[in-house]
């Protein structure tokens, strides 16, 4: 059975719904370019045995630091192809930063995408954390296939009408 929603007061809300209830993307067009910042941050949480395995460089895969910080640099890149309705954005820069933690036992992820433009980067940040993430588990599925990924959150964004923004949780 369908649900329907009333399309005219999630259009309010929604930025990428319409009047009718269609999809649009956002006509950022009229809005001056400044300068924009998003972090995000997550997680992947593993089995002890599997985090020393992958944190002692004996994956027969290769680095996961660098194998895995490249996936995400590569998926902030090409967020616009990923999601739909994003924006293709010209980034200025993309870091991402792995922490293992044993008390996980995992590792800690987190990506920062910058670009001097008319729409932010909170999506570009979030899929480089995101894809980090499975790139980390393909590297160890092999010896762990119970592993999580979870607590994918964006934590901070500057920039933009909406200033700056702040999540700590």
């Amino acid at each position: 059975m369908p649900i329907y929603y009333n399309c005219a007061m999630i259009s309010q809300k929604l930025t990428h719904i319409d009047d009718e209830g269609n999809a649009t993307m956002v006509d950022v067009g009229e809005k001056l370019p400044t300068s924009r910042t998003a972090i995000a941050r997550g997680e992947i949480r593993m089995d002890l045995n599997t985090y020393k395995t992958l944190t002692t460089g004996v994956n027969k895969k290769g680095d996961y630091r660098t194998v895995s910080q490249i996936a995400g640099i590569m998926a902030a890149k090409r967020t616009s192809e990923l999601i739909p309705l994003c924006h293709p954005l010209n980034l200025t820069n993309v870091s991402v930063e792995l922490t293992p933690d044993e008390n996980l036992p995992g590792i800690r992820i987190e990506a920062m995408a910058k670009v001097d433009g008319k729409t932010g980067v909170e999506m570009e940040a979030l899929t480089a954390v995101s894809v980090c993430a499975l790139t980390l588990y393909d590297m160890a599925k092999a010896i762990d296939k119970k592993m999580v990924i979870g607590n994918i959150r964006l934590v901070e964004k500057h920039g933009g009408k909406s200033g700056d923004f702040y999540n700590e949780r």
